[in-house]
């Protein structure tokens, strides 16, 4: 392992920009903070940190394509799942949970309705979710001590339609925390900087942090050394990746009427990648991940799908072969973007295991079957190794998605949470 234990814990390698920016570089877990085993942090022999991240993308699923005609551990992937094939020992696939909260209220359509039901269990407003969501409320246990306690992050803009639309976190009723869809912004966010010269790629933050950098290097054995130097080679392959994004990417615009063609997969995996570093160097536990908005609008360039949105996909013929074929390719490319997510976690050591094993994260989607709206027969991912999540099977449940809300928290994370809006009882077979 290493060194063990010389370094008491995490910490930032701290400098300044020309432009007397500060910038702040998370450490990840290197062996130097752990004691001889791996296991915990070797100065508090206090556990290493677990991770929570929902993530989400708009409309429902073909569920022919997307959910499992088998249960238990030897089910068939799907077309759509077949991305998670070499992950299938990392997830359990459930299906058939219930949103009760979205048949409350009269107020809206059915995506806002459903939206707010789905993450806060409550009635939407009219204005939006009629209550906090359940990121935010995990994020006020586990969150506190981080710098950040939550991270909301989007991606495929879509500013269409109303709050609901726009947002998967709110702190409350009616208060959206908006998600940073902009990788400009989101890795100012996380590496503390306010200084265009990266951007134009005549600087590094690296530069900033070369000296502190240095001096950690030489107390720390070869692995840690190892370790480092690809964490710094990442940060710079991000930076010339943002930097390489055509110039209208540096900003929120509103789509025109035919929709926004851009290259939302590239974005997607930046947006990942930025997630990963934030995950890694313990600047957050929790995250929401928004890819596409409710009643999604994208335009799938990349796919040859760019004759309807999606939402259009949905309720135009959906029925017909060409269209369930269209459907099962978009729902495909969402869950590989969910998939490179996995991917980039499980390539990240910490300690005696991956980062992917302290992380939970949670795929959901507002509907089931698309042109139905859908809220019952609801299906879900649940990824990662979190204080033994059951994995490598699929279940089918008759539990509602605030059920699923509870056993994380409680049976995951540890949090005692009594009650969750529209949650009946903890649902049984998350912990393994």
């Amino acid at each position: 392992m290493g060194r063990s234990g010389n370094l008491s814990r995490r910490g930032f390698l701290l400098g300044a920009t020309g432009a007397g920016s500060i910038v702040r570089l998370g450490l990840p877990v290197l062996d130097a903070m752990l004691n001889p085993h791996g296991t915990a942090y070797a100065a508090s022999q206090q556990p290493m940190e677990t991770r929570f991240v929902l993530w989400f993308n708009g409309n429902g699923i073909p569920e022919r394509y997307w959910i499992p005609a088998e249960t238990g551990t030897n089910y068939r992937m799907t077309p759509c799942l077949s991305p998670l094939a070499p992950y299938r020992n990392d997830i359990q696939i459930i299906s058939g949970l219930d949103n009760p909260a979205a048949r409350i209220s009269t107020t809206g359509n059915e995506h806002h309705r459903a939206m707010s039901g789905l993450f806060s269990g409550t009635a939407y407003t009219g204005r939006g979710a009629g209550g906090a969501t359940f990121d935010h409320v995990l994020a006020g246990s586990i969150g506190a001590k981080s710098r950040f306690r939550s991270l909301q992050i989007g991606v495929c803009q879509e500013s269409h339609g109303d709050n609901i639309h726009r947002n998967l976190t709110w702190a409350g009723r009616d208060q959206a925390l908006p998600p940073e869809m902009v990788p400009h912004d989101l890795f100012d966010r996380i590496f503390g900087i306010k200084d265009a010269k990266w951007v134009e790629r005549k600087k590094s933050i690296l530069d900033a942090v070369r000296e502190s950098a240095s001096t950690l290097e030489s107390s720390l054995g070869e692995a840690d050394r190892r370790r480092m130097d690809q964490y710094m080679s990442s940060i710079r392959d991000l930076e010339r990746s943002i930097s390489e994004l055509p110039p209208e990417y540096r900003a929120v615009i509103e789509p025109e009427g035919e929709g926004d063609m851009r290259d939302w997969p590239r974005i997607a995996k930046i947006q990942s990648d930025l997630l990963v570093h934030a995950l890694a160097s313990g600047q957050t536990r929790v995250a929401s991940y928004m890819l596409t908005k409710a009643q999604s609008l994208t335009r799938f360039p990349w796919l040859g799908y760019t004759t309807l949105r999606h939402h259009d996909y949905t309720h135009h013929n959906p029925n017909t072969p060409e269209q369930q074929r269209t459907m099962r390719d978009i729902a495909r490319w969402h869950v590989e973007e969910f998939a490179y997510l996995l991917a980039k976690l499980k390539s990240i050591r910490e300690g005696d295991g991956t980062l992917l094993d302290r992380c939970c994260l949670a795929f959901v989607h507002e509907h089931a079957e698309a042109n139905e709206h859908k809220n019952n027969g609801l299906a879900a991912i649940l990824a990662g190794h979190v204080n033994k999540m059951a994995t490598g099977m699929h279940t089918a449940t008759t539990g509602v998605i605030g059920d699923l809300f509870l056993a994380i928290a409680n049976d995951l994370f540890g949090v005692p949470m009594k009650e969750f809006p529209s949650a009946n009882r903890k649902l049984d077979g998350v912990v393994a």
